[in-house]
């Protein structure tokens, strides 16, 4: 009896194991307890906890700054010689500017004299939105195509006044073709409804008709000649800038002078009657690809 309890005792007891699965994490189904916010946290502490090692890290070796050239240093040899004859920050009179103008255009071709007028008017209100057209007396020294669209009788005396285009509902199907083979088109009144499909596609070329730019008339033939002879049309844009050109250089200083001062006094009588501040506040001349050159303000 003994000897047989003494065996029980040498017998190791082992322990049942366990086969319940551990207890799910409860969440609440809103607040800080809920499921959602509680990986927010997580998220938010491993974001934290990246942050500090990657600022504990050594710095990274950054290579040195890229080398910014100026807008004049990008330009061509031959821009960069013709703007050095410009002297820095100075105010041109009218005729020097003009002949320094000529003398810096950089181009081969025979190119187009511009000026830019900053004006202090709000495009934005309709009696401030400047547009006109001026008759240059040296012409612009380009050749315009005039198309006009008007009755089969008008037609013809269009044709005969110097009209390249001048056709009635033919016209109207050179348009559905998307062929523009103008470079203004004048049209009578009573016709304008019918381009008014064509808008989309005139407009913003700046070829639709408009009574302001004299090419809705029943005075066709007129209106063919002022566009031969050199009528532009101008209008502010929405920086309050009007840009404009006035002639080729090969036209000469004499020339190119009396199509800038026909331009200013036009756009000088156009000066709104509510505006209380400056006109024109800056004036700048210059050719096709050429250096700007800064004009005395002498139009207010």
């Amino acid at each position: 009896m003994a000897e047989k309890e003494a065996k029980e005792l040498e017998t190791p007891v082992v322990a049942e194991e366990t086969t319940e699965a551990p207890a799910e994490e409860k969440f609440a189904k809103a607040g800080k307890k809920s499921k959602k916010h509680v990986e927010e946290v997580k998220a938010e502490e491993e974001r934290q906890a990246r942050k500090l090692e990657a600022a504990a890290a050594p710095e990274k070796k950054v290579g040195p700054k890229p080398v910014t050239r100026t807008r004049l240093e990008r330009r061509g040899k031959n821009y960069k010689k013709a703007a050095e004859k410009i002297e820095k920050g100075k105010v041109y009179n009218l005729d020097d500017a003009i002949k320094l103008a000529i003398e810096t255009s950089p181009v081969k071709f025979d190119a187009t004299l511009e000026m830019h007028f900053r004006l202090g008017v709000d495009p934005r209100q309709a009696d401030q939105n400047i547009r006109s057209t001026v008759s240059l007396p040296a012409g612009t020294g380009k050749t315009v195509r005039v198309a006009v669209f008007a009755p089969l009788d008008l037609c013809k005396a269009a044709k005969a006044a110097g009209a390249d285009i001048a056709e009635d509902e033919e016209f109207l199907k050179m348009l559905d073709k998307e062929e523009i083979n103008f470079d203004v088109l004048i049209s009578t009144p009573q016709y304008m409804p019918k381009l008014g499909r064509y808008a989309r596609m005139l407009g913003p070329k700046g070829l639709m008709p408009n009574p302001k730019a004299g090419t809705v008339t029943t005075d066709i033939e007129k209106a063919i000649k002022e566009a031969k002879a050199g009528k532009i049309e101008y209008r502010v844009d929405k920086q309050a800038i009007v840009h404009v050109g006035l002639g080729k250089i090969s036209f000469g200083a004499d020339k190119l002078k009396q199509n800038v001062v026909a331009f200013t006094d036009s756009l000088k009588a156009q000066k709104p009657a509510s505006l209380k501040g400056q006109y024109i506040k800056s004036v700048f001349i210059t050719t096709t690809m050429g250096p700007s050159i800064q004009v005395e303000n002498i139009y207010n």
